[in-house]
């Protein structure tokens, strides 16, 4: 899940977690194994989703699937109730950027470009992983946009280890997504996961010097998200305040893994093909 970067260090409303710790976090073995278990459930959820979802459904079927199947799990939803949001997924189509609230009057379609980000909350730990999901066929340019999407997500996991920069994964990210001719929405970044669902340090996806570079250490877990638009990389936020769409009404596309630094590489927690 994104969210501005200005809730990243204010207190969650979630039950389970009475304050938000500040400063980058290493996660011990046991915090670590915990930590798979939530990005399992994670994993499990958004499979299941993708392989379910099609025209005629509504978002708010999506969320109530999340929900149900996040709690048979032994889990809870990390997204509802957080600093209000409705819902235990992000439904973002087409223009939508993130943050779009599921909805009973939202009907997928096809040729739509579905964004589905969700969290689990599991024994005290957070997992957290979007999918972007191309309904029945999508036009060659959302095609490509999809693809790029997930593909630049790797490009920036593959930089990963202990010892590398943030701007080592941030480069690698912005350099395939502009040599494929798409923006880089740079309002919303990736971020540190653990005990509570947003934590340092921002993970950005473009070079910058107005965000710390963090040197990796093994241990940290890290939701490494790019997000991806056909046109401007600039959004807007609607009315209800949570929904940020393309200034330009251009498709936008997104994909998160929650992902474990370890000193020779990574560990991507939230893998679906290991569910």
């Amino acid at each position: 899940m994104n969210i501005f970067s200005s809730l990243l260090s204010s207190p969650t409303q979630q039950p389970q977690v009475k304050k938000q710790r500040r400063g980058i976090e290493i996660k011990s073995e046991r915090e670590i194994e915990i930590m798979r278990q939530a990005a399992k459930i994670v994993a499990t959820v958004l499979k299941e989703i993708s392989q379910m979802v099609q025209p005629g459904m509504t978002t708010a079927d999506l969320d109530a699937y999340a929900e149900k199947r996040i709690r048979s799990m032994g889990a809870t939803p990390s997204f509802k109730g957080y600093h209000g949001f409705t819902g235990s997924i992000c439904s973002s189509i087409n223009n939508e950027v993130v943050h779009g609230i599921p909805s009973k009057k939202k009907v997928i379609r096809a040729g739509d470009v579905l964004k589905v980000d969700t969290g689990a909350y599991y024994q005290g730990f957070h997992g957290d992983s979007c999918i972007t999901i191309p309904v029945v066929e999508v036009t060659p340019e959302s095609a490509k946009l999809i693809r790029v999407a997930e593909e630049a997500l790797y490009k920036g996991i593959e930089q990963v280890r202990a010892g590398a920069y943030l701007l080592d994964l941030a480069g690698a990210i912005e350099d395939h997504v502009k040599s494929n001719g798409f923006s880089i929405v740079e309002e919303f970044t990736g971020h540190g996961v653990g005990r509570n669902l947003h934590e340092e340090p921002s993970v950005f996806n473009f070079r910058t010097r107005e965000m710390p570079n963090v040197k990796l250490r093994a241990g940290m877990t890290l939701a490494i998200e790019p997000i991806l638009n056909a046109g401007s990389k600039y959004t807007r936020t609607l009315a209800d305040k949570w929904t940020a769409v393309t200034v330009d009404n251009a498709m936008s596309a997104q994909f998160e893994h929650t992902v474990l630094v370890t000193e020779t590489g990574y560990e991507i927690l939230t893998d679906r093909s290991k569910v």
